[in-house]
């Protein structure tokens, strides 16, 4: 009992320390307001509160259909006479995988709650099988995915797009 109560007189006296060197009126001073105060701006910093909205409203749920059209699109625009090489296909992944990323952010718009998330495989169509999974937390209610497959005599490509909601 002696250590809680000695250890309660410590903290109380650190925390009465720091309110005594704060000045009266002003938030302390951090990082970012002084870096805003270097650059010329003037006022008061905006800090948002949390919503602590748990569910997308009806007018904000993922676009499976448009999602699906912007993979579509992508790799018709990418792969259509293309032929598997791993060396170029490589590139091409990642150059198809910030395309998608980048126009399904732009379809969301700036107030969304998605985390997207694509994913882009390419493959040489040789006559073998494959089987492409992924998995992660999902609540079926709000988060959605879109895929594309696609196929040419060369390779195969597969992408999906998720969107996650997060609060």
């Amino acid at each position: 009992m002696a250590m809680k109560s000695l250890f309660k007189r410590k903290v109380s006296m650190i925390l009465q320390s720091r309110r005594d060197s704060m000045p009266l009126g002003r938030p302390p001073r951090s990082a970012s307001t002084s870096a805003n105060e270097d650059e010329g701006l003037k006022g008061p910093q905006v800090v948002l509160e949390n919503t602590f909205q748990l569910a997308p409203k009806d007018s904000q749920k993922f676009p499976t259909k448009k999602a699906e059209d912007i993979l579509k699109t992508t790799f018709l625009t990418h792969l259509l006479d293309t032929k598997y090489n791993g060396d170029t296909c490589k590139n091409l992944t990642t150059q198809i995988t910030e395309t998608v990323k980048t126009q399904v952010k732009a379809e969301l718009g700036n107030n969304n709650r998605f985390k997207v998330v694509v994913l882009v495989i390419i493959g040489g169509n040789t006559g073998q099988g494959a089987r492409v999974a992924s998995r992660c937390l999902w609540y079926p209610q709000y988060d959605r995915f879109a895929q594309y497959e696609y196929h040419n005599e060369s390779l195969f490509a597969v992408g999906i797009v998720y969107g996650v909601y997060y609060e």
